[in-house]
């Protein structure tokens, strides 16, 4: 018999022991999958909605937790544009309203003027030339099965559709477009945008204008790329520190689920440790074999609690206050955790139990009762 197929018997020998253990592993690794996948569509999400169009950065309040309290002076967006290196700026208000089962509609309120930077194309029907008129995303278009001519709800006022854009950010297509004059009288906010969006020209150098934004307004705070996303929302930081304990405690507890089983296997197999050491195995063989059977253990882990996660995060899309947000996104950086955290569970977990084997004499184990 091949070693590699004595120890997946090994396993198999004790089938409601082992499935016991590879499903508590399975679950650490499915959260750390759908955590994962989540936090990436968060982080593309917020990527999408910092850096619009042809924008090379954007402007929002400093100092503040969470970009959606974000509150700029409109006025700042001519103050800006008159900057040296700056081309063209555009400013955009942001909420979050309720559409049908959707409790969290991003609407934006944008001039219309501004949407060949913010490459917001219309692909049907036109856009908006009155205050109750608005532009629906064509992902949200399909979700609500509405169309140009149709109407739409948001916060009690009636609007007629009057287009449907596309963006390329499924965070934007998700969502609506009206007036910013419309968007600023029913959030209360005149004269107050959330977020400015800056193109530059071609010679400028983006460090050296972020900078003098900065200087100019100390108010306000420059965004350049997805890294510095932790500038205006804590919440992703909040949420990879949430993913990285639960990696950590996946390698704790399902550590202990691990040497709890492969001892427990040990102890019942000590008389054929005897009669492997006996034969002429070494303990070098007897330390490997009983590893591989720790490692393996979690490497089926790996596979069921990636479906699992995989499904759990579909399952969660379902839910309208999740999937209105944002979708899912699957990496291989995600996937190559879930190993890795696997692997250290298994080599962790094994390692005193194989230890332990390899340290049995021939005589004790063949007296073993």
């Amino acid at each position: 018999m091949r070693f590699s197929t004595l120890i997946f018997k090994n396993i198999l020998r004790r089938k409601t022991r082992s499935a016991f253990t590879v499903l508590g592993i399975s679950i650490g690794i499915a959260t750390i999958i759908a955590l994962g996948a989540v936090m990436n569509g968060m982080t593309v999400s917020m990527e999408g909605m910092l850096k619009s169009g042809k924008a090379d950065f954007s402007v929002a309040q400093s100092g503040i937790s969470d970009l959606s309290f974000s509150r700029v002076s409109e006025n700042r967006t001519n103050e800006i544009l008159e900057l040296d290196g700056v081309k063209n700026t555009a400013a955009a208000l942001i909420g979050f309203y309720s559409v049908g089962d959707n409790p969290y509609v991003i609407t934006w309120g944008v001039e219309k003027e501004d949407f060949p930077m913010l490459s917001i194309n219309i692909i049907n029907g036109s856009a908006f030339s009155q205050e109750h008129e608005l532009l629906i995303g064509a992902v949200a278009s399909k979700e609500w099965n509405k169309t140009v001519g149709d109407k739409l709800v948001l916060k009690e006022l009636e609007f007629n559709i009057t287009g449907i854009f596309e963006s390329g950010s499924i965070y934007q297509d998700k969502g609506v477009i009206l007036s910013l004059k419309k968007l600023q009288e029913i959030q209360n906010q005149e004269g107050y945008v959330t977020i400015i969006y800056v193109e530059l020209e071609e010679e400028a150098n983006i460090e050296e204008v972020c900078q003098r934004v900065e200087e100019e307004f100390p108010d306000l705070v420059t965004i350049k790329s997805v890294a510095e996303l932790g500038k205006v929302d804590k919440g992703l930081e909040l949420m990879d520190a949430a993913t990285l304990a639960i990696s950590f405690l996946a390698v704790i507890i399902g550590g202990i689920g691990v040497t709890n089983t492969i001892m427990m296997s040990v102890y019942e197999r000590t008389r054929e440790m005897g009669v492997l050491r006996a034969i002429g195995w070494t303990k070098k063989r007897i330390l490997i074999m009983i590893l591989g059977e720790s490692i393996l253990l979690c490497l089926f882990s790996v596979l069921i609690g990636s479906l699992l996660g995989f499904l759990g995060t579909e399952l969660l899309m379902l839910q309208p206050i999740i999937g209105g947000l944002l979708e899912p996104l699957y990496t291989v950086d995600t996937f190559v955790r879930a190993f890795v955290v696997a692997f250290a569970v298994g080599l962790i977990g094994g390692m005193y139990p194989a230890y332990r084997a390899s340290k049995l004499s021939p005589s004790e184990a063949l007296r073993y009762e």
